[in-house]
């Protein structure tokens, strides 16, 4: 299964609770217009300090979704253009990855 992982980190002067309230609230609800995607995770660390990281976000795609898809899309560009409210893009990483689950299930 295809799906983008992103390692975010907060803009500066905002606090980890501000960036988690903020993410969680008014950013993570656009998720749910991006066409071609059928689940989206977030994660936050259990002890924020010790992380470089303030969290983790997950898009899972639909078979035969680009990223170009769902961010070239107008739900893709909004969500894109509201992460300048609350994340560094440049302190942060974004990854393309096949997922293969080795056991376990939903």
């Amino acid at each position: 299964m295809r799906k983008l992982v992103n390692l975010l980190v907060r803009k500066d002067g905002m606090t980890h609770d501000e960036f988690v309230e903020y993410w969680l609230t008014e950013h993570a609800p656009l998720a749910e217009g991006l066409p071609g995607v059928h689940t989206y995770t977030t994660s936050v660390p259990a002890d924020p300090e010790q992380t470089t990281y303030d969290g983790i976000a997950e898009l899972y795609f639909e078979e035969g979704t680009s990223v170009g898809d769902v961010f070239g899309s107008e739900a893709g560009q909004q969500i894109q253009a509201d992460t300048e409210n609350f994340l560094d893009d440049e302190a942060g990483e974004i990854l393309i990855v096949d997922e293969t689950v080795q056991f376990g299930s939903d």
